[in-house]
């Protein structure tokens, strides 16, 4: 509970209370021992529920909580490389050669090679970048 206070957390009470736990032998009884905290604001408080019916082959019965996802919560973008495909052949051929020009013979101290993989780390997000398609993840994308 003094996690759950530190976090502004509240134990948050199923729609159809219940043991969450059920056992199979006769010197035992069914228990209440799988919880849900939420901040008390949150939509879902108080609105899990418990179904002791689809339980087995397990003894702790499955909580369900609908989460709400608003479009405006949705804001991705990727910049990929079809597999397979012309663009990631270019960008393999382009990554081969720019790392084939870096000189790595003068390696001497952990500062050079540092500045080593900062230069082909430099390399690589530029040819990704050059190769790839900026697109952008909405509510409706096929990716």
């Amino acid at each position: 509970m003094t996690i759950a206070d530190s976090l502004g957390l509240e134990l948050s009470p199923p729609s159809n209370p219940g043991p969450t736990r059920f056992v199979d032998n006769l010197w035992d009884s069914n228990s209440i021992i799988d919880l849900v905290f939420l901040p008390p604001d949150n939509r879902g408080f108080g609105q899990h529920t418990l179904y002791p019916d689809i339980c087995k082959p397990s003894d702790h019965i499955p909580l369900v909580i609908e989460v709400g996802i608003m479009e405006t919560d949705i804001d991705l973008s990727i910049r990929p490389i079809k597999k397979d495909s012309k663009k990631e052949k270019s960008f393999i051929t382009s990554l081969t050669n720019s790392f084939s020009n870096i000189n790595s013979s003068a390696i001497r101290t952990k500062e050079d090679l540092e500045r080593l993989v900062q230069q082909m780390t430099t390399i690589f997000e530029n040819t990704w970048n050059n190769h790839s398609k900026l697109k952008h993840i909405m509510k409706h994308s096929e990716e």
